[in-house]
């Protein structure tokens, strides 16, 4: 594991320590107000707090230092760089041994916007040979770190190159949904050829019966399985970019291939929702809430209804890790909701006195928060908001997260530079593109609720 990866994994174990901390703090609150309460039960729950203070301390300090030990590391680096003899040329990169960890040929710290891997792409068709080499180390990198992963991608005339890995996470200034429900599904590697992904599903089980006497017949019924076939499909963008504004302009390149990443991922996730036939809202199956004066306590049954359909058909393949889906403007319509009726049963992880919990987490970071019922809460607006009758619903979608599939080619995606076609215009086309495949359905199981309750909603005070 790098540096790198335990430090992001200490970010995580300190969101989560905070998150529970929350939790542990609102649960005090929560029992403080209440007319029964109990010297134990208050110390019992401020043991509990503390206790996850000291966890947040704890992670606190790990994430500390190792951001301390990276620091250090980028300082010994770049000491390392200023004190090369110049007159020294740095050996070949398969002509070198290495002890641990070197640094990339394109980083993150040092190139954060990717300009130099552009300037690159560009030079080398040009026949700049010092770019093609840091182009052939690039591949030659992602080939040691990923090499079980990527497809064989040539670099002799650089029609198609990886993309450094830190570029994909960039953020262009127009604002994209990009892909939280994608990323909270399960991943598989896309297989190496082919244009689709085959699975086996058994649709005719065998039996086990009561025996009617002894040595009568016992029941049989013969196995029986049919072929799912999943497409690969391509989601790919381009924008043609004259070379004065390339040349001429500040940083315009980078710009147009951040905003095309976005895209990209945007577009992968829309439609695994919306794509008729095998998207989300088309295998799903409905839970209608019709309600001209809609309410979050109205609704909730609903989506208790919706989780019980999905167990229901999943029964001992279910997993149990279920996830609810939503626009944004149903999340916060759901937090504008004020009551004085508590459910009957507590969940882990909510206060009982409490409509689920929000854990004031940014878009597209993952769970934001939880249901009454645990359920946790993935905001996504990809989500249509021009359904319905009146053109104006949106919908809410229940699933086992195991049990929605995404398949996706471990290169992606990838980056095309071509000058010829537009040359005599002095254009250079910029492509972005990927392989991938989904489905929702190796288990017709997912439930959405839709109707005239999820209406675009109105934020009226209590």
């Amino acid at each position: 594991m790098t540096l790198a990866e335990m430090i992001a994994r200490a970010q995580e174990t300190l969101r989560q320590a905070i998150a529970a901390r929350r939790t542990a703090q609102d649960a005090l609150m929560a029992l403080r107000i209440d007319p029964n309460l109990t010297e134990e039960a208050v110390t019992e729950r401020r043991t509990a707090r503390d206790e996850a203070d000291a966890a947040v301390t704890r992670a606190q300090a790990d994430l500390a230092e190792l951001e301390e030990e990276q620091r250090r590391e980028n300082e010994v680096a770049e000491l390392a760089a200023r004190t090369e003899p110049t007159g020294n040329r740095a050996p070949a990169y398969d002509r070198v041994a290495r002890v641990g960890a070197e640094e990339r040929t394109y980083r993150q710290d040092q190139d954060p916007r990717g300009a130099t891997f552009e300037r690159d792409v560009a030079a080398a068709f040009f026949g700049d040979y010092e770019a093609r080499d840091r182009l052939s180390r690039h591949m030659q990198e992602e080939r040691t770190e990923r090499g079980d992963q990527l497809r064989a991608v040539g670099t002799g005339a650089f029609a198609g190159l990886i993309v450094p890995q830190y570029l994909t996470d960039l953020y262009a200034p127009a604002v994209a949904a990009n892909r939280p429900f994608a990323d909270a599904i399960r991943q598989h590697q896309l297989p190496a050829q082919g244009m689709q992904v085959n699975i086996s599903r058994i649709t005719t089980a065998t039996s086990v019966a009561l025996q009617a006497s002894e040595n009568s017949d016992v029941s049989e019924t013969n196995i029986d399985d049919t072929l799912m076939s999943i497409p690969v499909q391509t989601a790919a963008g381009r924008q043609t970019m004259s070379r004065q504004s390339i040349e001429r302009g500040a940083g315009t390149e980078s710009i147009v291939l951040d905003d095309l990443f976005r895209r990209y991922a945007t577009n992968l996730d829309s439609t695994l929702i919306n794509q008729s036939t095998t998207g989300l809202s088309a295998v799903a199956t409905s839970v209608t809430y019709t309600d001209s004066t809609p309410t979050t306590a109205e609704l909730y049954p609903k989506v208790i209804e919706g989780l019980a359909g999905v167990e229901a058909a999943l029964l001992d393949q279910a997993s149990g890790d279920n996830i609810a889906v939503m626009h944004s403007r149903r999340w916060y319509w759901m937090q504008n909701a004020m009551g004085t009726s508590y459910p009957m049963i507590t969940q882990p992880g909510v206060v009982a006195q409490t409509l689920g919990a929000n854990y004031a987490t940014r878009y597209g970071s993952g769970v934001r928060g939880i249901l009454p019922n645990g359920t946790p809460v993935i905001v996504d607006n990809n989500i249509a908001t021009t359904l319905g009758t009146n053109d104006n619903e949106d919908e809410i979608y229940l699933g086992d997260r195991n049990e929605h599939h995404l398949w996706e080619d471990p290169s992606a995606p990838m980056f095309i530079r071509a000058e010829q076609p537009k040359v005599e215009s002095l254009g250079v086309v910029l492509v972005v593109y990927g392989y991938f495949a989904y489905t929702h359905a190796r288990y017709a199981h997912a439930r959405k609720i839709s109707g005239t309750g999820l209406a675009a909603p109105t934020f009226a005070g209590a």
